[in-house]
């Protein structure tokens, strides 16, 4: 809550969360992040809508818009759009307030009982509350070797704050206050963290493609087999995001649970990441710790020191 927020949102999972020096800001990076799945999503802000906030997410269908508050004149704007539900929620204004209060979980089964559980309170709030990633295996120590720099402590925070959120099992990627790649709900650790890189290489090209011509990467590659479009400014497109590395290179790769074998950090490591956040708490920690400390530039790892499943 330090700085203007937007998360668009579809099936109670972020499509795209970013910061910005203003709401417009924030919204842009938010829908960049993943303009495909952002289509028909949620834009939750946790700063007043102003105008020009408005006429942008008015350029793209939205199903929800929810802000603490709504500058003049931008509720008329949001208004143009045909069934867009407009929610005014004060409170999210104040979100900080209620950090270290848990609420009531209910889940009904089909028999009719129900489970009745505390909600889980995140314990990160500063650079401070990271754990140093080391352990002991066999005797022998094992600790990380390049210490993180300012600029990952705040992506690792602002990476770990956006994990709260998604459903389990989950791995992104965060760099510069936007997420890069979500990957959630699936089955293995390594296999999240893998759909969250391809994910991110899809929306790197999109963003790229529509930066530039004005039109989803999908419409360019249909009209370009049709004859249409010059192929070759797809291959360009490709070939750039291949470079990139869909945007990851530089970014923090954030893991809900510890990973229980090394595979997991080497696909982020070979895209290019420069930290990991995780539990940490697995019997093969010191597998982690040392992929990153053999990875070349070496990379950094913390622990939170708690899960954050969500099921």
């Amino acid at each position: 809550m330090d700085r203007p927020a937007a998360a668009i949102l579809k099936h109670n999972n972020p499509c795209g969360v970013a910061h910005g020096k203003t709401i417009v800001e924030a919204y842009s990076r938010a829908n960049m992040a993943d303009r495909i799945a952002a289509f028909g999503g949620c834009l939750v802000v946790n700063r007043a809508m102003d105008k020009q906030a408005a006429e942008m997410a008015n350029a793209n269908y939205l199903e929800v818009v929810a802000a603490p508050d709504y500058e003049e004149g931008a509720v008329a704007i949001l208004a143009k759009r045909k069934n867009l539900r407009i929610i005014k929620l004060e409170k999210i204004a104040e979100l900080a307030k209620y950090r270290d209060m848990s609420y009531v979980e209910l889940k009904a089964l089909t028999d009719g009982g129900l489970i009745v559980q505390q909600s889980q309170k995140n314990k990160i709030r500063t650079k401070a509350d990271f754990q140093e990633a080391k352990t002991v295996y066999k005797g022998k120590e094992y600790q990380i070797e390049r210490k993180p720099t300012d600029r990952e402590y705040d992506d690792m925070l602002f990476g770990w704050n956006v994990e709260q959120g998604i459903t389990s099992n989950s791995v992104i990627y965060v760099k510069d206050g936007v997420t890069v790649g979500i990957g959630t709900g699936e089955q293995d650790r390594v296999g999240v963290a893998e759909i969250a890189i391809f994910k991110a290489y899809t929306k790197y090209a999109d963003a790229l493609c529509f930066k530039k011509h004005g039109i989803p990467y999908k419409d360019f590659e249909l009209e370009a087999s049709q004859g249409k479009r010059d192929k070759a400014v797809l291959k360009e497109i490709d070939e750039q995001t291949k470079k990139d590395k869909g945007g990851l290179i530089g970014s923090i790769m954030v893991s809900d649970a510890f990973f229980p074998f090394r595979d997991g950090v080497d696909v982020g490591i070979k895209e290019g990441i420069s930290a990991i956040v995780q539990p940490g708490g697995s019997d093969r920690d010191f597998d982690a710790i040392t992929a990153c400390n053999e990875a070349n530039p070496k990379v950094t790892m913390v622990f939170t020191g708690q899960r954050v499943f969500k099921h």
